[in-house]
């Protein structure tokens, strides 16, 4: 159960991450400077979530 748990949890974060947090980058308009907040906050989510990652398979999870 706590592994079909672990891949629903996964399976949700992927598609969260390809379907949802695109719309936040930010697309330019008009003769104003293109604002790039939206893909850098998403830069930094993933940066955050392989890191994360990282720390859990290193010092927390057992084999």
């Amino acid at each position: 159960m706590k592994k079909l748990c672990a891949q629903a949890s996964v399976l949700v974060s992927t598609v969260l991450l390809v379907g949802v947090l695109p719309v936040l980058a930010n697309a330019p308009s008009g003769d104003e400077p293109p604002d790039y907040s939206g893909i850098t906050g998403m830069y930094y989510t993933l940066i955050a979530l392989v890191l994360g990652y990282g720390v859990y398979d290193t010092f927390i999870k057992k084999s």
